[in-house]
């Protein structure tokens, strides 16, 4: 009986041993592991939509330092951060500053407005000639991907939710994120940061 007790407790410990080496060892396990090529590396490998609904490859932004934005036109900040982002975009963008406003109307609903009624308002009260881009959401399970990536920085809580409108990243020329700053963060308090990333040398 002992010689049988045994023989059952060999067999079942060389059973869990063989399902634990089967589990962790499998093929799948492994690539599931490892970082694949499918999982973005930089803002580079995200392709967006503008406001007329064609498809915009951020990859075109190479080189460029990027100002990224949640924009609202009813929002009560719309116009101080217009105006101060189209003084950057004016100042830097023979030096490499790309601004891409993303209107979103997950807040107070401050953006109704379709693409094309936002579009116009912004070029004709504010004169923007930065890109206005597809009407998003940036919080949620219908985030657009590219603000489910941007918001995995290394800044405070991983994968915050944004807080209000005109919530602001900064993308270095690598496509990678620098920094985010709270709504309420003035456009013109980013220029420092701006002209460390463009390598503009103080006067």
């Amino acid at each position: 009986m002992l010689h049988l007790s045994l023989l059952s407790q060999t067999v079942a410990v060389t059973v869990l041993l063989f399902s634990f080496v089967l589990f962790f060892f499998r093929p799948d396990y492994r690539m599931a592991s490892q970082p694949t090529k499918e999982q973005p590396q930089s803002i580079y490998d995200f392709t967006v939509k503008d406001a007329k609904g064609n498809d915009v490859d951020l990859s075109t932004y190479k080189g460029k330092v990027l100002l990224i934005v949640n924009v609202a036109s009813k929002c009560g900040m719309t116009n101080s951060n217009y105006i101060e982002l189209n003084q950057l975009y004016e100042k830097y963008k023979d030096q490499g500053l790309e601004i891409l406003a993303f209107p979103c109307n997950q807040f107070g609903e401050e953006e109704p407005g379709s693409n094309e009624q936002i579009t116009e308002y912004v070029c004709t009260r504010f004169k923007s000639e930065f890109p206005i881009f597809d009407k998003i959401e940036v919080n949620g399970e219908n985030a657009a991907p590219v603000y489910k990536f941007l918001k995995l920085g290394k800044w405070g809580i991983f994968g915050d939710d944004i807080q209000w409108n005109f919530a602001k990243f900064l993308v270095d020329k690598d496509g990678q994120i620098v920094d985010r700053y709270y709504p309420t963060t003035s456009p013109l308090s980013l220029e420092r940061d701006i002209k460390e990333l463009l390598g503009v040398k103080e006067c």
